[in-house]
Parts: C-alpha cells; sequence; structure tokens
C-alpha cells in the first residue's frame, strides 16, 4: 500500500490516530517535538509500548560554549535554541500556547515521556532523514516520509508556511525493515548520537513547576530588552574593578539610589549626560557623591557647580577636606567646588580661588547643583552669560566633559528648559545627541511637539488637568528623550516600588496647622490693609529717577543708557519702573514676615530718601556746579535665590553702568514732592510700629504659644525640636532675640540661628559653624557621634595624664558640642539639602507665594529614615482673605515681571507666558485649608518619574551578569503574586504579549513595540493598558523582585481554581480583554490622530485580535 498525504483532504494527524495501537514501537527521526503535537495524539500515544525520537539535529546537547557569549557568536546557537524552544510550541503553535495550558500539558507530557520515550540527538554535523516508523504487535508496519517536525503544524492541525506538503506512507515490509534497520544503527551508535532523555524531560518539567515571582520578571525583562542587551556595550557599564561598591558612600545608600547611580553611570558614558531629578528628601546629593566617587577612582577631574549656599553640603565630603563632618573622608572623594556665580566672575572666586589659574577646559565630569539655574540660555549683548561661559570655556573647551546635573524642578512648564539644560552636556551639538538616540524626530522638533501638546493641555481647567492626559498626548520620542538622560523618582513612587523595611517609612504627616495673628492687640496701631495701603501709595521716587527726566531730555537719556535684551524687550527705562515695582512687593513681603524686618526696610528706604532730598536741596541752592548729577545704582540687582521661585532677597552688585542725570534735565520740584511724600508716610509707619514691642507683637507670641504646647504635648514622645524658616535675616535674627533667653529660662532649650553670615547660638563655648549647629541640632541624621569622634579622642587624653593633650579643643567646647539644639532658626540658606529629619516639626513663619519652597522647607524633616512616627507643619500666613493674600493678577504677576525686569540676563528666569497661576493659587489654597502637597503636585506638568524604564533595563543587565541568559525556557510560563491594595496591585493579571503585526504599532504610541502589556482585574476590567508601560512594569518590579522562591499560599489558590492549569477559561477571557483593550485604545489614538494628521493614518493598521499576539508571560495577582 502506498499513499500520499497533504494536509488538506487527508491529515497527517488523523492518519497517525488510525495507525497507533496498544503495544506499537515508534520510532520518530525529526528536527523538533512539540508538545502540543503530544496533547492532539494523547490518547493514542498512551497506549503504545514505546517511542524513540532521535532529533535529526543536534538538540538539547552538552553546549561547548559559555552562556555568556558575545551577540555575534550566540547567532550560531539560534537554530538550536529554536529547535529545543520548539518543545513548547514551534512559531506556527502561538494560538496554542495563548490558550494558557501550557502547564497541564507539560505535566501529562512528563509524565508520558518518563513510561514510553527515549530521546536521542545526531550530535554529528551529517544530516539524517526525518521519517516516522510505527511496528504493530501482529508484525505489520508502516512508514511516513518525509516529516520535518513533531508538530501540530506538521500533523496538519495547525497552518505552516509550506506552499504544500507531501508524506510519502507505505506499509512496504521491505521499506519498513531498511527505514528500521537505518535507524537502529544510527540510535545505537554512540559516536554519532547521544543520550538526552533527561534534558528534555527537565525542560518539559520546567513548565509546570511552580516559578518564583523573580524568575518571571526576569523572562519579562529579557523579553522585552533583549534588543537593549544585545547592544549593551560593557563601556556603558560601571566598571566594578574601581571598586566603587567598597566605598563608605555607595555602602550608606538605599537600593533606590544605588539603582540611581548605576543608572547615571550608564547615561553619562552613553549619552555624555544626564538630569537626576528626585523629589525633596530623597538624597540627591549623596547620590552624585557615589557617582562622583566612581569617577574619582577612575582618576576623572571632576568640578561640583553650585549655589554659594549649598557650598557646604559639597565642601564638606571634598577627599581635601579634613573636617570632622566628612564622614567620607576614608573615601578620598576627590573634586573641586567653585559657585554658579564664579563663571562670570573675574579674578577671585567667592571661596578664595584664583579663577585665572582654574583650568576650565580639564574637567572630565561637571555635576551642576541646581541646574535649573541654567535653564535659560538668553544672550546678551556684549555679555557672556554664565550659560555661554559653562558651554564656551567649560564645555567645549579641553577634554570631553560628561555633565551630571541635579534638580528637583528640572522643567517650568517649558519644556526648552529641559532642551538647553541637555545643550549643556553636548555643547549644543544636538547631531551628536540625536545619535545616541533611537527617535524619528530630531531634537528641535521634539521639543516643538511636546510644548504644542502641553500649551493645549495647559489651557483646561486646573481640575481637569490629569498628568495622564498629558503623557498620553505627549510624542513616544520625547518619552524616549526623557527615559535616556533623565532619573527622577518621587516619594510616593519609592514608597509604592521599593521595599521600605530596608529603608524605613517616611513619616506621617499631620494635617498643616494654619495661624494668621493680627499684628497687635493694640488699638492705636495701624493693622494690615492699612499698612498696605500705605505701602501702595509710595511713590519710590528715589528708585524711580528715570520717571522724572524732563520729555525733552528723555532721548538723550535713553541713547545713552538703554541695553537692548534679547527676548525681553526691555529698556533701562522700563527696569527702572522695575525697580520701583521690586521695593513694593519687598515691603509687602517684609511686613508679612516680621515687624521688626520691616521697620528696618522703612529706616532704610527712609535714610536714602533723605539723603537725595539732602543732595538736592544743595544743588537748589546753588551749592553744586550747575552740570551736577545724581548717580544711582539702584539699577543693578541680582536674586538672591536664583532659582525657579526667585524670592525676592535682593543684592545690590557692581555689574553694568551708573546711571548719570544731571539735575539740570529732570523735574526737580515733582521729583522733590514725591520724595518728601514717601518720608512723610515712612515716618509714620516707622512711629506707629515702633509702639509694637516684642510683648504686643502677636506674631512672636502666637509662635511662643506653639512652642509651649507642643513642649507640653509633644507629638513624638520626648522631641522637642522646632524648625522655625524665614526668608530674610532680620526676622530670623529678631526671633533668636526675643526667643533664646526664654526658651533656657522657661524649658531648659538650647537655640541656634543660621543665616549664612552671622550665626548665632545660646550656648556659651560652642562654635557658630553652619555644620556644626546642624550636627548639633539633628545629631542622629548628621552622626554626631561619629563628626565629632576625634573630640572623644582628645577629651580621653585631656582626662588621662599619660596621654599627651594636643589642646585643640576647650573642655567646656566638648561639652557643648554634645548638648543638643532643640529650637534652629534659619533663613532658606539650609532649605535644600540638609537632612534634619530628628526634628518633627518645621514652622513657616513667613510664606513663599511659590508652594515649591514651602515643600522644599519641610523637606528638610519629612525624609526617610526618620525616627518621627509623624510630623507637623506650621504655616504663618497674614491675617488677609486668601484671594486677597494671593492677589494673582497683580502680586504675582508684578513678581514675575520683577524678575525679568532686574535680575542679570543669567538671572532672567521666567516668562509671564509660560506661567499657571491658577494652579500654583490651588495649591496655596490647599496649604491655607490644611492639606500638605508634594513637590510633584505643585508642578503642573508633566512628571518625568513617569516615564523612566532605566532601572528595568539596569535590572535586566544586573539578572544576566549574574544567572547567564536564558535558555531553553517556554513561552507562557507565568507566576502568582499576592494582592496589595497599598501599591495599587489588585486582583487580576498582567499578561505580556508580543505582537506578530508590524502595523499595529504605526503611530509610534507603544514605546515598547513590539511588546505590549496589559493589566487587568478579575472583573475584566483594565487596570493599566498597553500604553501605561512605566506603571505595569513598576507593580511586576515591586511584586517580584526579590521574591525568590514560588508563593505557595497564592499558587494553591490558583492551581484550584485552575483545576491545575487544565481549566484556564477565565483567564482566557481576561486576555480576550486585553486584547480588546490595546485595540480600543489604539482605535482612539487613529482616530485623535487623524484630526491631527489626515486620514492616511488608518490605513493598514487593523487589529485582527488574538491571533496578532503570542502569549510570553502572564502574572497572576491573588
Amino acid at each position: 500500500m502506498f499513499e500520499n498525504i497533504d494536509n488538506r483532504t487527508k491529515l497527517l494527524g488523523d492518519d497517525l490516530k488510525s495507525e497507533l495501537r496498544k503495544g506499537s514501537k515508534v520510532r520518530i527521526a525529526s528536527s523538533c517535538f512539540s508538545m502540543y503535537a503530544f496533547k492532539e495524539l494523547k490518547e493514542e500515544l498512551s497506549q503504545i509500548e514505546e517511542l524513540k525520537f532521535l532529533f535529526t539535529s543536534p538538540t538539547f546537547t552538552k553546549d561547548t560554549i559559555a552562556e555568556g557569549v558575545k551577540k555575534e557568536k550566540r547567532e550560531f546557537y539560534i537554530p538550536k535554541q529554536n529547535r529545543e524552544n520548539s518543545l513548547y510550541g514551534s512559531e506556527f503553535e502561538i494560538k496554542l500556547r495563548n490558550e494558557m495550558t501550557l502547564k497541564a500539558i507539560a505535566k501529562e507530557c512528563a509524565n508520558w515521556v518518563r513510561q514510553k520515550v527515549k530521546f536521542k540527538s545526531n550530535i554529528t554535523n551529517s544530516s539524517i532523514p526525518n521519517y516516522i516508523g510505527i511496528d504493530h504487535q501482529d508484525g505489520s508496519s508502516v512508514t511516513y516520509n518525509p516529516v520535518n517536525g513533531f508538530t501540530t503544524t506538521d500533523l496538519g492541525y495547525q497552518q505552516g508556511n509550506s506552499i504544500f506538503t507531501a508524506i510519502s506512507k507505505t506499509d512496504f515490509a521491505e521499506q519498513s525493515k531498511f527505514l528500521f534497520s537505518m535507524f537502529d544503527e544510527v540510535w545505537n551508535d554512540k559516536t554519532k548520537v547521544e543520550e538526552i532523555t533527561d534534558n528534555v524531560v527537565e525542560m518539559i518539567s520546567s513548565a509546570y513547576q511552580e516559578n518564583s515571582p523573580e524568575f518571571i520578571y526576569y523572562i519579562i525583562l529579557y523579553n522585552i530588552f533583549s534588543e537593549f542587551l544585545d547592544d549593551i556595550s560593557e563601556d556603558n557599564m560601571p566598571n566594578e574593578a574601581t571598586g566603587f561598591k567598597d566605598t563608605k558612600i555607595w555602602n550608606m545608600l538605599y537600593d533606590f539610589q544605588k539603582d540611581g547611580v548605576i543608572s547615571i553611570i550608564n547615561k553619562l558614558e552613553k549619552h555624555n549626560g544626564c538630569i537626576l531629578a528626585d523629589s525633596v528628601g530623597l538624597g540627591k546629593t549623596f547620590t552624585a557623591l557615589a557617582v562622583i566617587a566612581y569617577y574619582s577612582l577612575r582618576n576623572k577631574s571632576i568640578l561640583v557647580l553650585c549655589p554659594k549656599r549649598l557650598s557646604d553640603n559639597w565642601t564638606q565630603y571634598c577627599g581635601s577636606s579634613n573636617d570632622t563632618t566628612n564622614i567620607f573622608y576614608e573615601d578620598r572623594i576627590r573634586y573641586e567646588v567653585l559657585y554658579h556665580t564664579d563663571l562670570d566672575r573675574v579674578g577671585t572666586a567667592h571661596n578664595g580661588r584664583d579663577l585665572k589659574l582654574v583650568n576650565w577646559g580639564n574637567y572630565d565630569l561637571v555635576v551642576i547643583d541646581e541646574s535649573h539655574n541654567f535653564r535659560n540660555n538668553n544672550p546678551v549683548k556684549d555679555k557672556e552669560t554664565r550659560y555661554d561661559f559653562l558651554i564656551n570655556h567649560v564645555i567645549k573647551a579641553g577634554v570631553k566633559t560628561k555633565v551630571l546635573m541635579l534638580s528637583a524642578t528640572p522643567v517650568n512648564n517649558r519644556y526648552n528648559d529641559l532642551k538647553n539644560q541637555l545643550a549643556i552636556a553636548y555643547s549644543q551639538d544636538y547631531d551628536a545627541f540625536e545619535k545616541s538616540l533611537d527617535t524619528k524626530s530630531n531634537i528641535a522638533t521634539i521639543f516643538r511637539q511636546a510644548q504644542a501638546v502641553f500649551n493645549d493641555w495647559s489651557k483646561r481647567p486646573p481640575n481637569e488637568r490629569k498628568n495622564k492626559d498629558l503623557i498620553d498626548a505627549l510624542s513616544i520620542d520625547f518619552k524616549i528623550l526623557l527615559d535616556s538622560v533623565t532619573i527622577a523618582r518621587s516619594r510616593k513612587n519609592i514608597a509604592k516600588y521599593y521595599n521600605m523595611n530596608d529603608i524605613g517609612k517616611f513619616p506621617d504627616r499631620l494635617p498643616p496647622v494654619s495661624c494668621s495673628p493680627e499684628l497687635t492687640k493694640r488699638k492705636d496701631v495701624p493693622q494690615y490693609k492699612e499698612i498696605y495701603q500705605s505701602i501702595k501709595s509710595l511713590s519710590m521716587a528715589v528708585y524711580g529717577l528715570f520717571d522724572f527726566v524732563l520729555d525733552s531730555q528723555k532721548d538723550k537719556y535713553e541713547r545713552k543708557y538703554d541695553v537692548e535684551i534679547k527676548h525681553s524687550g526691555l529698556t533701562r527705562s522700563g527696569r527702572t519702573s522695575g525697580i520701583k515695582r521690586i521695593m513694593t512687593v519687598n515691603l509687602l513681603k517684609r511686613l508679612e514676615s516680621s515687624v521688626e524686618a520691616f521697620r528696618l526696610t522703612m529706616l532704610g528706604m527712609l535714610g536714602l530718601n533723605r539723603a537725595e532730598l539732602k543732595r538736592l536741596s544743595y544743588y537748589n541752592a546753588g551749592q553744586m556746579r550747575p552740570d551736577a548729577y545724581a548717580t544711582k545704582k539702584v539699577f543693578n540687582y541680582e536674586m538672591f535665590d536664583q532659582d525657579e521661585d526667585g524670592g525676592l532677597n535682593l543684592v545690590q552688585t557692581d555689574k553694568g553702568k551708573e546711571i548719570h542725570i544731571e539735575y539740570a534735565d529732570i523735574d526737580r520740584l515733582s521729583w522733590q514732592k514725591a520724595m518728601e511724600h514717601d518720608v512723610e508716610i515712612l515716618e509714620h509707619l516707622i512711629n506707629e510700629l515702633g509702639k509694637i514691642t516684642p510683648e504686643y507683637d502677636l506674631k512672636l507670641q502666637t509662635l511662643k504659644e506653639i512652642i509651649d504646647i507642643k513642649i507640653k504635648n509633644p507629638i513624638n514622645a520626648g522631641n522637642r525640636k522646632f524648625l522655625i524658616f524665614s526668608a530674610f535675616a532680620d526676622t530670623a535674627n529678631y526671633l533668636y532675640e526675643n526667643l533664646h533667653k526664654w526658651l533656657k529660662d522657661t524649658y531648659g532649650i538650647e537655640s541656634a540661628m543660621i543665616e549664612g553670615q552671622a550665626n548665632k547660638v545660646s550656648l556659651r563655648h560652642c562654635p557658630k559653624k553652619t555644620n556644626t549647629l546642624l550636627t548639633m541640632f539633628s545629631p542622629i541624621s548628621k552622626k554626631r557621634d561619629q563628626v565629632f569622634s576625634w573630640m572623644h579622642r582628645q577629651i580621653e587624653s585631656y582626662n588621662d595624664p599619660k596621654l599627651n593633650w594636643s589642646g585643640k579643643i576647650d573642655k567646656h567646647e566638648f561639652d557643648d558640642c554634645f548638648k543638643d539644639i532643640d529650637v534652629l532658626i534659619a533663613t532658606d540658606c539650609i532649605s535644600e539639602g540638609q537632612n534634619l529629619q530628628d526634628c518633627d516639626m518645621c514652622i513657616n513663619y513667613d510664606i513663599h507665594w511659590n508652594p515649591v519652597r514651602i515643600v522644599q522647607r519641610f523637606g528638610r524633616i519629612d525624609r526617610i529614615g526618620s525616627k518621627n512616627k509623624v510630623i507637623q507643619l506650621v504655616n504663618f500666613w497674614p491675617p488677609l482673605p486668601l484671594n486677597e493674600y494671593i492677589n494673582l493678577t497683580d502680586r504675582v504677576k508684578s513678581r514675575m515681571t520683577i524678575v525679568d525686569q532686574t535680575a542679570t540676563a543669567d538671572d532672567n528666569i521666567l516668562n509671564p507666558d509660560d506661567q499657571m497661576d491658577d494652579y500654583r493659587e490651588v495649591q496655596i489654597k490647599k496649604l491655607r485649608e490644611g492639606e500638605n502637597i508634594d513637590l510633584e503636585d505643585t508642578n503642573s506638568g508633566i512628571s518625568i518619574s513617569d516615564l523612566g524604564l532605566n532601572e528595568f533595563r539596569m535590572d535586566a543587565t544586573e539578572f544576566i551578569k549574574t544567572y547567564g541568559e536564558p535558555r531553553r525556557i517556554p513561552k507562557g510560563m507565568h507566576c502568582v503574586i499576592e494582592k496589595d491594595a497599598s501599591r495599587g496591585i489588585v486582583p487580576g493579571v498582567i499578561y505580556i504579549l508580543k505582537n506578530q503585526n508590524n502595523n499595529v504599532n504605526i503611530n509610534r504610541q507603544n514605546r515598547l513595540h513590539p511588546y505590549y502589556l496589559v493589566y487587568v482585574d478579575e472583573k475584566g476590567e483594565i487596570v493599566n493598558n498597553h500604553l501605561e508601560v512605566k506603571e505595569i512594569l513598576d507593580s511586576i518590579r515591586v511584586a517580584c523582585k526579590g521574591r525568590k522562591e514560588p508563593l505557595y499560599n497564592v499558587c494553591s489558590i490558583f492551581n484550584e481554581e485552575t483545576n491545575d492549569g487544565l481549566d484556564m477559561s477565565k483567564y482566557s477571557k481576561l486576555l480576550e480583554k486585553a486584547i480588546e483593550s490595546i485595540i480600543e485604545v489604539k482605535e482612539q489614538s487613529d482616530i485623535n490622530a487623524l484630526f491631527k494628521q489626515g486620514s492616511m493614518v488608518l490605513s493598514g493598521t487593523k487589529i485582527k485580535g488574538l491571533d496578532d499576539f503570542e502569549l510570553l508571560a502572564f502574572v497572576v495577582v491573588k
């Protein structure tokens, strides 16, 4: 008998079912074996006596090359791996794998193999013909050839890619005898074949064993980041041979900080620049120090650029520092520290360094703290700005320089902020930057489109601005760019996705307390509103000299003194009027701060007006030359705080030209009357407010009451610490002078004041250095015992006559340094970069208009590692209705104009068109009404932490490095994890799919294409759709990483529910829901794109459904 089988009119599988009988002996020589083929013939195969299966090419044999071979050598093994992986289903059996019955089939197949089957493999380079032979008990036999593989496709049950199939079936005895003889000859030749049954059984068994969550996380990452892993270079990864993981700084980091360090180094090596934008309280300084330590160990030259107020945060850890506060002295971390302002100085730096001797072009790494100070690149006529100097003399000149930027707010609602910072790392060479990215559009287009999307989104009412909507609308290129060069984690992100047992919980925040005391109880003193009106009535004529120039002479001075400022369009006269607004708002801010700060400012203004009136009277009396002139430098100011919130602390500089206006060209009478008017108001206010002595100062007395209440009723047992902030040194000094004696006499509490220049402390022998005072205020977080350990050694020698006393420390000084300071009064010079979490109450004695500053202040005590269970924020507000206080149409807009008009071009940090005043108003309203906010709440723009995937790539790299590449791993494996409502991990299933249709991602919305992740709950509702890849991967990571053993308690629930994987109907339906969600989201995306880009977007992009996707793995949540 001879018969042809074409798998159309007659199927091989059906014919085999008719031939396989009880007691049959089967021989198969084939390229691959699929468990799904076993499933189709399970009933018949269970009756046979034995099966000898010979792989015709080397399969499941011992490897002769190590797991970690390079990509080009690995490719040689891909056919072998494909043959081996076909055990779990071939490329044409995706539909069967998607039924998720792998576990049940594997279990049955393994049991059958153990009883009936022997596997051997060809180990030579010679070919072996493919065939199937069946020898019946009655002596008859039948053969089939050629049969390429033992899969459902070869059996005819699944469609393959063959044009046609032609299998010959014969029962000729001679033919069968010949083929059996040849098969047995090869089967028994140990030089040609290798016994591999145990290997096959082991692989099959692995498919039904319970998997650890970490293993499945590893498999997921390996699949979706395989291309990244192929392209990764050892040159872009940290070199552990440097020993940086043995440093003290590395071993003091939390896990999330270590993840950040590895990612930063990778980005610096690959892209030359990185922005670390972790939120307040997450230790950006220590993370950056670990990066610096790595490059220091590689003998790189390193420069840290920081604002002056943050310099102590850096200088104390320099390898050259022998200060006791340098807890990393053993690491000898080498770097230099200069200030931002040193970039446009000549001569000597603020710290005494001779700037003429600085080799600016010789730094291998530049770390820029508060890098948002460089987010504006506005050129100035005939002047090299700090931004220009940094680019031209530090980055472009000399050696190739990597740039690490630190900022909690790198974007201030204008994406060009980010673009300008990234340009620093690339010396403004965007072509080089684009080559390192995997984007379709150029940098300019990416940012322009992102800004347009943001502008459209920002026009929505505040309650309708959802970050998710903005993220969905932004292009995938923008997301890729941010992911490539930024790292940003929020405290919510850390709490949700990291093991807080190792980190320590953030303290719970009690609702903020809002206080709005009147100025005084005295009835004979004007209150806030009256004073506000008096301030607004001031002409500020002494600052607005240009306004009094005679009309006939104005052109003369405009031509002489005007300086064109690109983008602002401001003339010198415009800057003059800006100064008037500065002083008005500055007075208001000082009044809000304290009566004393307001009084001192008025005294200064009064003195200035009297001096100018006296000089004017000399001229009018003919006691001066006719061409005498008024000289002013009031037009040249810099913001003391050069950051996004600006502050209203102004310092006069020598920059710019003096304005000389001849008295003859001034309307002297009008100017005189205006100044006399101001003198009258100032004298009246000074006289009236002089009546408000400390005992009548209601704000000061309210502060005392708060202190008294907390000391008597601590919010944490035994904690009597207070951190009191003011924006003004005058107020800080006023508070200290009126509190320190009262605190000591009443409660035995020591106090201190830090304002950057003239610190004070109630302890007589205590040093007044800022770091010393901070260490005494927060001895646990600042590690006082370690910092002051040298004192212990010297005191021991002092008390022991046998030891030599060095005499470097006084015994009284030692005693004072080990006493606690419980009340610290400070300006914003310590509102960033300080760990003061021993304290549990932060008091804002005056309120900054920008809620970012409030969050930063609170962030000194609201930090990981706090020993306090709860913490408290107290805010003092002016006794005005909220809308009057904010007055955004006047006061805030004036403030924006102030910054633009008065700052040097480097400090031109805001554009009124970029502000979202209503959003800030919402945040201030929340604070006023007793609600806590986070830094991410203060920024209505996109959160970079929503986009970064780098930590997952680093996880994948570390897994490969530790365990090698995962080979012979079946598709469709799963693990079971526990639900965790606190982290948003709800019962359901997360599917990891691979798309088989190249047209699906035509609009490039899914950044992981062709991989799709969908999280669906048990009711079929979508928890996260396929565009929310960061959220899904975060959930998988926190639930799986570190779980090295199966969670048997939830595995048993899943196994019982599915009858050990035999009944997967529920999860098949949920998989259908997941696929439907991909279709729905894509169709909506296509519709949106249609209106923006035209109808061609919809062509050829249809998703058929389940057949378009291959199930790679799934995570069940129980």
